[in-house]
């Protein structure tokens, strides 16, 4: 989608610090970051929210759980992330493209805010 932030990280319009990329799924750092770890994982086509992917979609959700642990290995946080996906402004997505929020690199509380 053409104004979609996140299709445009994906087509290489905007830049950002890649750590991982496929011919599915993208990751990067966020510029927000709420750890010391904290990488946003999406899809490179666009999907809105975890509850718009139909049945077809099954294979590309699994990729990205398993860029997921990819990521945390090459990093070195294997041991201790959360991963993370909001859906909806009022779960505090901000950006209207599925995306995880990897997060690791301090003690994560439970519940969550």
């Amino acid at each position: 989608m053409a104004n979609c932030l996140f299709c445009r990280i994906a087509s290489g319009e905007i830049n950002s610090r890649i750590v991982y990329e496929d011919p599915d799924v993208l990751a990067f750092m966020d510029l927000n970051p709420q750890a010391p770890t904290h990488i946003l994982i999406i899809p490179r086509r666009h999907l809105d929210r975890l509850t718009s992917a139909a049945p077809e979609d099954a294979e590309l959700l699994g990729k990205l759980q398993l860029a997921a642990a990819k990521i945390a290995a090459d990093l070195k946080v294997e041991g201790a992330f959360r991963l993370v996906t909001n859906n909806g402004r009022g779960a505090g997505q901000s950006v209207d493209h599925l995306h995880y929020h990897l997060l690791a690199g301090r003690k994560l509380m439970w519940p969550p805010g």
